[in-house]
């Protein structure tokens, strides 16, 4: 027998446990917001610009190259999910939540997913120098694409993509830890799913566009265009106008 709208807005509005009423303390609301906007929206919102918006659509590359937009909406979004994260933290500092095999978990991947956040913030301060045709001198450890550079980008990415699957997990156990709706898992799941085809469409189209070559073009007078190419699914050309 079908369920009414009644029936059917009581299922979407309570609990995943089934339980008739769901109460939550204000600082563990907050805090599931703060961390839910972090983890859930800005930070693998940063994720997918680095990827794939290096080379934005209209840009006539490799022509035209070094659009800085991936790169100021990559840093906007990853400084702004850690200091959230610094803030959910904060939140949930010295809270005594009620202990269970979920809510221990989801606190020991949330502390992993913290670390990786602010090790991904001093990371990338410690990069290394830029160099190339647009900068103060000509060497450095990107455009030479120096062992540094290679450790540094091996890291970052490694950690980065890490911190986006611990993360959900971690919601995923806080969801079950504090008996959320079943709307807001629904909603997330959604989210998840639909920024993972995202990602699958722009991968598909091309878009995954190597970095060196995004803000130094194709051209094997570039030191870092003739080593090995650069990783899985990463858009490369090979092209050499001058000896």
């Amino acid at each position: 027998m079908p369920l009414t709208m009644n029936e059917l807005m009581s299922w979407w509005l309570s609990p995943l446990s089934g339980a008739t009423t769901h109460t939550a303390a204000d600082w563990m609301v907050w805090h599931a917001r703060v961390m839910v906007l972090a983890w859930s929206f800005l930070l693998p919102l940063g994720v997918l610009v680095a990827r794939y918006f290096k080379v934005t659509a209209k840009q006539d590359w490799p022509s035209q190259v070094d659009n800085k937009f991936w790169w100021h909406t990559h840093r906007l979004l990853q400084y702004s999910g850690v200091a959230l994260t610094l803030a959910g933290v904060a939140i949930a500092w010295n809270k005594s939540p009620q202990l269970t095999s979920v809510s221990v978990w989801h606190a020991y991947l949330g502390w992993t997913i913290a670390a990786l956040g602010v090790f991904q913030v001093i990371g990338a301060w410690l990069r290394g120098s830029k160099g190339g045709p647009t900068d103060t001198q000509m060497r450095g450890d990107h455009y030479d694409m120096t062992p540094y550079r290679l450790w540094f980008e091996g890291m970052h990415k490694t950690f980065g993509w890490a911190a986006v699957l611990v993360a959900i997990a971690a919601v995923v156990l806080g969801l079950l830890a504090a008996d959320a709706p079943r709307w807001m898992a629904l909603t997330l799941t959604l989210w998840w799913l639909t920024l993972l085809l995202y990602g699958m469409h722009l991968q598909c189209a091309g878009r995954s566009i190597d970095t060196y070559q995004a803000i130094w073009g194709a051209d094997k007078i570039h030191p870092g265009n003739k080593r090995p190419h650069p990783g899985w699914g990463m858009k490369r050309l090979e092209i050499n106008q001058e000896k």
